[in-house]
């Protein structure tokens, strides 16, 4: 019997999903992997690989200890430590430790145990603090623990994959928005919340954002495709277009600071770490930068909601 013959068929759908497969996804107590078991479980079976007691697979990536008993059709790996700037070389490690070598760990763990794997990565690899419309051909730049250990990440799995002859698909992920989000998301939710918010000059700066549940549906046409894709939500908002809707929604209404004003109150953030702003946060804060997701809309049919339609009709 030949290695894929391992694996139950698949039937094809007519809007190109498939049905009947058995996927193995990491990280589904994070809040993307947890948007992913929900929405993927509606027809598949998935088993899941992370520390809860509820895993089907109880490990943790530095130290794993188990094997993978199941063949599958689809592996999606989304575990890994992100939502943290390192404040010692310990915690800067940490990233390679986990994102690296514990991808590495997991690879080896599923080998000749799936046909097609999906690694979650970022659209930090690119190591922009601006520009517009960046696309998968874009050379990596990386730059900070979190963005480097994702492109080695990245390079682990392309060339397992190709060892191996698995399937590979990479999703360059900007600002995921959803139920229950994490990181600058829901900063920038509580502070609209507490009053303690300002927008910095006419917050006209553009970011690429993504809803998590259009991520989740567009991950089984993966399954018999591979490639590196960027998803956006197309639409690009703008810091003031985000901070209204938050804002409504909280019955808020956002002051502004002069540019100048912003730049001064965050020269102490260059010399003190546990000033709230620094320079660079703010210059960040301040650039447009964008994403192009063209690659993913002409070969996987992407059709994503923007994100602004969903915030005004979700509570997060």
């Amino acid at each position: 019997m030949s290695f894929f013959n391992q694996f139950p068929k698949v039937y094809p759908l007519a809007n190109g999903c498939y049905e009947s497969m058995k996927i193995l996804l990491t990280g589904a107590s994070g809040f993307l992997g947890e948007h992913i078991f929900n929405e993927l479980s509606k027809n598949h079976k998935v088993d899941t690989f992370g520390r809860k007691p509820t895993d089907t697979y109880i490990s943790d990536l530095t130290a794993l200890n188990i094997k993978i008993k199941n063949q599958y059709d689809l592996t999606i790996h989304t575990m890994g430590l992100a939502h943290k700037t390192p404040k010692s070389e310990i915690e800067n490690e940490a990233f390679f430790k986990i994102n690296v070598e514990g991808t590495r760990n997991f690879l080896n763990t599923v080998i000749n145990k799936t046909k097609s794997f999906v690694f979650i990565s970022s659209v930090a690899v690119y190591g922009r603090s601006r520009g517009l419309k960046i696309d998968e051909t874009v050379s990596l730049l990386g730059g900070g623990a979190y963005a480097d250990s994702k492109i080695r990440a990245e390079n682990l799995v392309l060339e397992w994959g190709q060892k191996n002859d698995v399937n590979i698909s990479i999703l360059r992920l900007p600002l995921i928005v959803g139920e229950n989000p994490k990181g600058n998301l829901l900063l920038m939710k509580n502070a609209i919340k507490s009053g303690r918010y300002f927008r910095v000059g006419k917050g006209d700066a553009k970011k690429s954002m993504v809803l998590a549940e259009d991520i989740a549906k567009i991950i089984p046409l993966l399954v018999n495709k591979g490639g590196i894709f960027n998803l956006t939500d197309g639409y690009h908002p703008s810091f003031m277009e985000l901070e209204d809707v938050l804002a409504k929604k909280e019955s808020k209404v956002i002051r502004s600071i002069p540019h100048l004003m912003a730049k001064i109150g965050a020269f102490p953030g260059d010399l003190f770490k546990f000033w709230p702003l620094s320079t660079q946060k703010l210059n960040k804060i301040t650039s447009s930068l964008t994403f192009d997701d063209n690659k993913a809309r002409k070969e996987l049919g992407w059709k994503p909601m923007p994100v602004l339609d969903w915030l005004r009709n979700n509570n997060i």
